[in-house]
């Protein structure tokens, strides 16, 4: 039974629901997200014929307080009226496309009735003009927020954009960062939606496979390895590929994505107030749609697709790879614990970000993650001694922290309390309540530890975790204040543990000690040093990473070793790319020969973007900035 305070709620969400939606537009905007104050929008425009540009007029029935807008510019028109215009990377629309991702957060004064979007013109054409007017369409893309975000209260019109995507060279200036907002809320020293919205376009810049066509926002990416098969021919297409290279590695991309899951189940509102909800979402799915199709059978998974050797001998577009691509798995008699382990804390994190949005392949993750945890349990061994060709790149030191952690995600994706007593003794079996040195795709225990403190509430649990992130707060820092773990990828450390410590502090341990430690890191990370370390946000950011597919100049010019040895900066903007990171005295050179500071990777971005969730989700509730 719901408590009496959700009771009392509920009534009012539904009739806002309904004043939102009830407008002439309903086939054109989906209220994704609400609250007291503002809502969430996601336009989707049906493109009749091709394009190369676009303008889109937004009529309101009253006045805004301020319109937020994402991948598009925006200017004001008169006091009910806006225009948005495309940015350089969704201007060319096909027809027969459409046109998505723009979308927005509207506010209002929280006394007045919400504003309904009346008329939309697309180029001119109101393509709102034939739609017949409903007055009760349901929610339901995402569950509508409540109260907890602080509405604006002022009447002054203001836009606020997330900084267009252009082809410029990124900035390279050195003032410091102005105070932003965080869509209600607390006012933030960098712009959280753009920084993730930028995270999640470097995913795309990852992806393998087919492309959408009217989802594939980085205009030098085309469908590649296409032809990826297993050694019985299975399909293998899609994924993403590990770091600045082309092999696709399912150890480190699913310790990623759980990561990443993690941060859209436990913070909705940091996507959703920056309009990357579902993107997020996307994400994430583009992930364990390969990994699906990477288990085979019930105890055979590819962990691995691409020659290191041959693929590191190639420098250039992965659409233009001709290598050979072999595949290796592991199996009841070559088994991986880990890499299985892993894999099934992702699909079964994954399965309850869909819970509510898509329940059929909610339910197929859950029980491909149940599937491979039996895998894992039954058949005991490190991966990378069945799959020794990962070796040189991802070894692994261990399996019971993977045994622990996806027993845990079982438990709380299930509620089967069999997979919490499996968690349970593999805690003790494995030592896993020992202070470890770091949580990344090959040490666990943090998250085990933060996650049993969760599910149980017991203090062991809790203990642990505060030690770890006790030890961090402690631990002496680089002379301009980051968290230094490893020379390799010295930012997805901090990262990594600012999230360890962002879970730790929603249970009340240390909680402003905990946050204050992990925003450090990451504005650390965003420009606190007079510059930053993601490519293409903010003061000064990296233009030349250690990247092969964004070192490349537009087809049909050839790209190869002597592209990589250019002095300039990559002729792609890889947006979003959190970069490996200066050394323990913040010495950093933005060089694409040095793959230790600045290779970018999947699971760098993953801990980094799900402490943006959280610290965004934290502003716009106005409990901590």
């Amino acid at each position: 039974m719901l408590p009496a305070p959700v009771f009392s709620i509920i009534p009012y969400i539904l009739l806002f629901i309904r004043i939102v939606s009830g407008g002439p537009c309903d086939n054109i905007v989906s209220v994704t997200s609400s609250w007291s104050g503002g809502y969430t929008t996601a336009l989707k425009i049906p493109i009749k014929t091709s394009i190369t540009n676009w303008k889109m007029d937004i009529t309101f029935s009253s006045v805004l307080s301020s319109l937020q807008v994402w991948d598009a510019t925006s200017t004001v028109t008169n006091t009910l009226q806006y225009r948005l215009s495309n940015v350089s990377y969704n201007g060319i629309q096909n027809a027969g496309a459409t046109l998505s991702g723009v979308g927005f957060n509207a506010y209002y004064v929280s006394t007045a009735p919400a504003p309904v979007i009346t008329i939309i013109l697309f180029n001119g054409v109101n393509v709102c003009s034939n739609v017949t007017k409903t007055t009760t369409k349901p929610l339901t893309t995402t569950k509508p927020l409540t109260t907890t975000a602080k509405p604006l209260t002022t009447t002054k019109l203001l836009i606020t954009t997330v900084k267009p995507l252009t082809t410029a060279k990124p900035l390279t200036t050195t003032t410091r960062p102005v105070t932003t907002t965080s869509g209600g809320g607390l006012p933030t020293k960098y712009n959280y939606r753009e920084a993730i919205t930028k995270s999640l376009l470097f995913y795309y810049a990852q992806r393998s496979g087919r492309l959408p066509v009217a989802d594939n926002p980085i205009p030098y990416r085309l469908d590649s390895a296409v032809n990826d098969r297993g050694q019985s021919g299975e399909d293998l297409t899609g994924g993403y590929y590990d770091a600045g290279d082309h092999l696709k590695l399912g150890f480190p991309l699913a310790s990623a994505i759980t990561i990443i899951a993690w941060s859209i189940v436990d913070f909705p509102l940091g996507y959703s107030s920056a309009g990357q909800l579902t993107k997020a979402q996307n994400m994430v799915k583009w992930a364990t749609d390969y990994f699906i199709k990477a288990h085979v059978a019930a105890n055979k998974l590819y962990g691995q697709v691409g020659d290191g050797t041959l693929d590191h001998n190639y420098w250039g577009r992965p659409e233009e790879m001709t290598m050979n691509r072999p595949a290796f798995f592991i199996s009841a008699t070559n088994p991986g614990s880990d890499l299985a382990g892993e894999t099934a804390a992702a699909l079964a994190a994954t399965s309850m970000v869909f819970r509510s949005v898509n329940s059929t392949y909610s339910a197929l993750c859950l029980t491909r993650a149940k599937q491979l945890y039996a895998f894992a349990k039954q058949y005991q061994r490190i991966y990378s001694q069945s799959i020794p060709q990962v070796a040189d790149f991802y070894p692994s030191s261990g399996f019971g922290d993977e045994l622990a952690w996806s027993a845990s995600w079982l438990y709380r994706a299930t509620n089967d309390v069999t997979y919490l007593n499996d968690a349970k003794t593999f805690y003790t079996q494995f030592g896993l309540s020992s202070n470890p040195w770091e949580f990344s795709w090959d040490s666990k225990n943090p998250g085990v530890q933060v996650m049993l403190a969760k599910l149980t509430g017991e203090t062991q649990y809790k203990n642990a975790v505060k030690v770890f992130c006790d030890s961090k707060v402690n631990q002496p820092k680089t002379p301009k204040g980051l968290l230094f773990i490893n020379k390799w990828g010295s930012l997805r450390h901090a990262s990594n543990i600012a999230f360890i410590c962002l879970q730790a502090a929603e249970l009340n341990i240390s909680t402003l000690t905990y946050r204050q430690f992990a925003q450090k890191q990451i504005h650390y990370a965003l420009g606190d040093t007079g510059r930053s370390f993601v490519v293409g946000f903010g003061v000064n950011p990296p233009v030349k990473p250690h990247h092969s597919s964004s070192s490349c100049p537009n087809r049909p010019a050839p790209c190869d070793w002597s592209t990589y040895s250019s002095t300039g900066p990559n002729p792609q903007i890889l947006y979003g790319a959190l970069v490996g990171g200066p050394d323990d005295k913040d010495v950093y050179v933005d060089d694409r020969d040095n793959y230790v500071t600045n290779e970018v990777a999947c699971d760098y971005n993953a801990g980094f973007q799900a402490s943006l969730a959280a610290l965004q989700s934290l502003a716009v509730q106005g409990l901590f900035n």
